[in-house]
């Protein structure tokens, strides 16, 4: 990390530390004092001024936020954990919509991750080419190795997220045309669109649903009725939604009439 001038200000080093915090959950008192280019004692009061204003919470060697911020991508693994069951029944759904001989793309969210894993174990699943920017997605495929050819888009590593992206993520999807896209989103709106809480990870959904024929959205309800910072695409760019039985009513009868296809899946 690159020290910052020792003039900054205390309440400029502390929304710094506060910006930290929502970028890395966890920052240690040593890291700080080098970054910032102070002593640890410095660091040790601002965390001590921000933990009395309730921005953080002091633990050992350091600080964690108080609470998540509006907003926030949570990790893969947080994102993983979340509405497991709901997101497996759907990527049940979705994986018996595969054919042998099929080429498709799987992006790296969790519930398509999920799709993944239920593809791998249709044994009698054969013939399919998967195109992937998800490491976790392409680690779920591997036991479906040689049944499965698994082929990573390349580029660039997203931390926490597992994810390939620009710089260099996009070129060897502008050199396919795929049968079936599986596409995670984390806001679903009537008049929004599809939308993602990161802009680099909007751009490769939009080339991935660009590079296939079909194209379905697989995500648990609590995404419809979000609209995040980065769009993806309009409704009427997806044929096919599939998310769990306990979507907001109005919402799904939103969307579908707007023309969006959409099966609920039982929880």
């Amino acid at each position: 990390m690159t020290a910052l001038p020792e003039t900054v200000s205390a309440d400029v080093r502390r929304e710094r530390i506060i910006s930290l915090l929502a970028e890395h959950e966890f920052v240690r008192v040593t890291d700080l004092a080098e970054q910032f280019g102070v002593s640890s004692v410095t660091i040790r009061a601002d965390l001590d001024a921000l933990g009395e204003q309730r921005a953080i919470r002091r633990v050992r060697g350091g600080a964690m936020l108080a609470r998540p911020p509006q907003s926030v991508e949570p990790s893969f693994e947080v994102s993983l954990g979340s509405a497991a069951l709901e997101k497996t029944l759907i990527a049940k759904a979705a994986a018996q919509l595969v054919s042998n001989g099929e080429s498709i793309i799987i992006d790296a969210g969790t519930t398509a991750t999920f799709v993944a894993r239920e593809l791998a174990a249709r044994a009698t699943l054969t013939d399919v080419v998967v195109f992937t920017n998800g490491l976790r997605t392409a680690l779920e495929l591997e036991p479906a190795i040689p049944r499965f050819s698994v082929l990573v888009t390349g580029g660039t590593l997203r931390p926490a997220k597992h994810s390939l992206v620009d710089p260099l993520g996009a070129p060897m999807l502008e050199r396919i045309h795929a049968d079936t896209i599986f596409l995670g989103a984390h806001g679903i709106h009537p008049k929004a669109g599809v939308t993602s809480l990161n802009l680099q990870e909007a751009e490769m959904k939009s080339r991935m649903i660009q590079a296939a024929a079909r194209r379905i959205l697989v995500a648990d309800s609590s995404k419809l009725g979000n609209v995040e910072l980065a769009p993806v695409c309009l409704l009427n760019d997806i044929h096919l939604l599939i998310t769990g039985n306990h979507a907001d009513p109005a919402v799904v009868t939103a969307l579908r009439d707007q023309g969006m296809e959409i099966e609920l899946i039982g929880v």
